[in-house]
């Protein structure tokens, strides 16, 4: 009888399976990265002042204020992402743009902790664009580079603005 419940006890134990953690240094859905840039000199980093940021036409997402890069989640059930970009927002010159990114998605399995991640591939042609709703004469970003289209780390600058 005593072996049969130290087999009963031994199979039970090896039957337990270890908690599963997502280790919060797991690589996870990846962040949109903006630097920004003097037009006058591109070579010059430039910090912004009083960007305010608004997601889908959603409430703000953030405002952003001395610093060159910032960081933007992309949706993960669609294929676009608009955000309202307001330069010195609060002030009498501010002035408003609209970038719409436009991408391809793909699921990634990270482990059964961590479940899925989303990474992205920005379309080959219109994946920055501005939208209708900027009126030309009123831009202040004079222009973007895509440094990469594939958005798979937060680490890296994806997209160069000129401003």
């Amino acid at each position: 009888m005593k072996k049969i419940f130290l087999l009963l006890v031994l199979f039970s134990l090896l039957g337990c399976e270890k908690d599963d953690i997502c280790d919060e240094n797991t690589a996870t859905t990846p962040l949109l990265v903006l630097e920004f840039f003097r037009a006058d000199n591109p070579t010059i980093i430039q910090n912004v002042t009083s960007l305010k940021i608004t997601a889908n036409g959603q409430s703000e997402f953030g405002t952003f204020s001395g610093v060159s890069k910032i960081k933007l989640p992309l949706n993960t059930v669609a294929d676009l992402t608009k955000y309202k970009l307001t330069l010195n927002s609060g002030a009498t010159n501010a002035n408003t743009d609209y970038l719409q990114f436009n991408y391809a998605r793909n699921e990634v399995f990270v482990s059964r902790a961590c479940g899925f991640k989303t990474t992205y591939t920005l379309n080959a042609t219109g994946g920055v664009v501005r939208t209708d709703e900027t009126p030309a004469d009123t831009t202040w970003i004079t222009s973007f580079t895509i440094l990469t289209s594939n958005i798979e780390k937060s680490n890296e600058t994806h997209i160069k603005i000129f401003f």
